[in-house]
């Protein structure tokens, strides 16, 4: 009984761990070509609003395949579709690999957004089967640790490593077709599948038991979703204007100071309910979006990154709580439906507002863009505080999380 226990025990931890990882190197590569856009500007001569067109691209293939193919993992399975995303995945560092302007980075980004939306959704509801509080921690701080990596990653190889533009590709190739192998031996995680017959067509599904949840937290969403899509899109230009300098890894670093701080803040809170982990997620968003508007007017880098830390907190515990409120009391056969429409909502937020933000910077600059895009993500997040204050997530919901 022991050893059979133990053996449980020791399955369990191993697929955590292999989706864990396969979920961390999609988000990875999703923000590694970020620190090196100015360099792809320098080689190439394009503009600003063409990276936020490349940026887009990429989010809007993954809004569509989530649209489309969000619940696919419910009807087929999570292994296969997680195996058909890598193989996606590689087929996207090929392209990048092969580029030779900005044409090629269009179409790497539109086969990775759907490798992304794919794996997103399997990996996350795969994560949720194996155990549902670990799964939620874990879907939280994947993003936070895997954009972190990818975009300090990518900016330091950039300045050391040979081949900067294509560098880091060929390392993430190889770590997808390792995940590859062991994704192809693991066992099937979903308990049960849809009984229903699946059809590509477009379906957003919210289960009735996570309703009031979603609509909770969706501003902290929003929100941080959107700092975030700035920070991918535009905080290296940004940098660049305020320092003086195209340096790599002050850009990716940015996005390292927004993540890893998200890292910390999940560890800090993931023992506390939903509302608990939103109300700090909310109050430390508004704060660090205040001191980035604040580096930005004094020129200052290190008073910018000082307020991407602090937001960094609000990320995280924000995405956190979302996390946790939503998930809580949804059934396994809805989980991949229900992931699907939560990053339906994160990606539209991390895609629309960085596109408008570089059509605007085009026209009235980067500093009055971020002035304004600042200020809205302030808004959003002391309304977040708000609607916690009149309207806590369900008890049932922080109970189960």
């Amino acid at each position: 009984m022991t050893i059979r226990s133990d053996t449980k025990r020791e399955g369990k931890r191993s697929g955590l761990a292999l989706h864990a990882v396969t979920l961390v190197a999609f988000l990875a590569a999703a923000s590694a070509p970020t620190p090196l856009y100015p360099l792809y500007q320098a080689a190439w001569g394009f503009s600003a609003f063409t990276i936020t067109v490349v940026f887009a691209v990429y989010a809007g293939a993954l809004l569509l395949s989530l649209l489309f193919f969000g619940s696919l993992s419910s009807h087929l399975g999570r292994r296969p579709v997680i195996l058909l995303a890598l193989g996606l995945a590689m087929l996207a560092m090929g392209l990048f690999l092969l580029a030779q302007g900005s044409a090629w980075l269009v179409a790497a980004r539109l086969v990775q957004g759907s490798a992304t939306a794919l794996a997103a959704t399997a990996l996350a509801a795969a994560l949720l089967d194996i155990d549902h509080k670990a799964g939620a921690t874990i879907n939280s701080l994947a993003p936070m640790i895997g954009m972190g990596v990818g975009a300090l990653g990518s900016g330091l190889l950039a300045q050391v490593a040979p081949a900067p533009l294509h560098f880091v590709y060929a390392l993430l190739l190889i770590v997808f077709l390792i995940q590859l192998v062991l994704s192809a031996r693991s066992p099937e995680t979903a308990p049960s599948l849809s009984a229903g017959t699946w059809s590509p067509r477009p379906r957003i599904d919210v289960p009735p038991s996570a309703r009031r949840a979603f609509l909770r937290v969706s501003p902290i969403n929003i929100a941080t979703w959107a700092l975030g899509g700035f920070f991918l899109s535009l905080m290296p230009s940004l940098i660049r204007d305020i320092s003086g300098g195209a340096v790599p890894w002050l850009g990716g670093g940015a996005v390292a100071a927004l993540t890893f701080a998200g890292t910390v803040a999940i560890v800090a809170y993931r023992n506390t309910t939903a509302s608990t982990a939103l109300a700090a997620g909310g109050a430390a968003l508004a704060l660090g979006t205040a001191v980035i508007l604040g580096g930005v007017y004094l020129r200052s880098p290190t008073v910018l990154m000082a307020g991407a830390l602090t937001s960094g907190i609000g990320f995280g515990a924000g995405f956190l709580g979302a996390m946790r409120g939503i998930t809580a009391n949804v059934r396994a056969e809805d989980r991949a439906a229900l992931m699907s429409a939560f990053y339906f909502e994160s990606y539209l937020a991390n895609a629309l507002p960085a596109m408008i933000a570089g059509y605007a910077a085009q026209h009235i600059g980067l500093f009055a863009t971020a002035t304004l895009f600042g200020a809205v993500i302030i808004a959003l997040a002391l309304l977040s505080l708000v609607l916690g204050a009149i309207s806590p997530c369900p008890r049932a919901a922080e109970q189960a999380a």
